[in-house]
């Protein structure tokens, strides 16, 4: 291995360009990606605000008269939806299915025979909100992060009928 002699003058590095002169010209093209991004962002939220659809708050549009609103617990409410917006569903004209158990055989006289097992016939039926007991309104404005669907309800449906039906038998709206 060779050792320098000591008459051999160490190795100086070459100067190269100053820091300061880097970091000029480096700084204004860094402002200018920054001037980008800002823009980006700001048209960003621009076109989010313009357009609600991407948060999933997109405009409630109805083409019938009657709809269905499926609730998250299970619940279902037919009527007419007159607002919503990205917090609630206001539901007017309610109605609801409820189930009704009856006996499959009686006697003439409505009573069960002696022996015949109870079997129980289940059977759906249209109630009118506002006849309960807590005494309702006949509007509900429900919190919209517990709608899973609003359907439009066709004219000529069994619900439609039913409803058309009960308020053509005298029944208020």
């Amino acid at each position: 291995m060779a050792y320098p002699s000591p008459s051999t003058p160490p190795k100086v590095p070459t100067p190269q360009a100053a820091p300061s002169a880097v970091r000029k010209s480096g700084s204004g093209m860094k402002g200018l990606v920054t001037f980008i991004l800002l823009l980006v962002i700001i048209g960003g939220g621009v076109y989010a605000l313009a357009n609600p659809a991407m948060f999933g708050n997109q405009p409630l549009t109805l083409n019938a008269e009657w709809q269905a609103v499926f609730l998250s617990n299970g619940q279902v409410y037919f009527g007419k939806v007159t607002s919503a917006d990205s917090q609630y569903v206001r539901l007017e004209s309610i109605y609801y299915l409820q189930v009704v158990n009856q006996p499959l055989q009686r006697s003439a006289e409505g009573e069960v025979p002696e022996g015949t097992p109870q079997e129980q016939e289940q059977r759906l039926t249209l109630i009118k909100l506002g006849n309960e007991i807590h005494g309702p309104f006949d509007a509900m404005t429900i919190n919209r992060a517990h709608v899973v669907l609003i359907e439009d309800l066709k004219n000529d449906s069994r619900v439609v009928q039913a409803i058309q039906d009960y308020i053509a038998g005298g029944q208020q709206q």
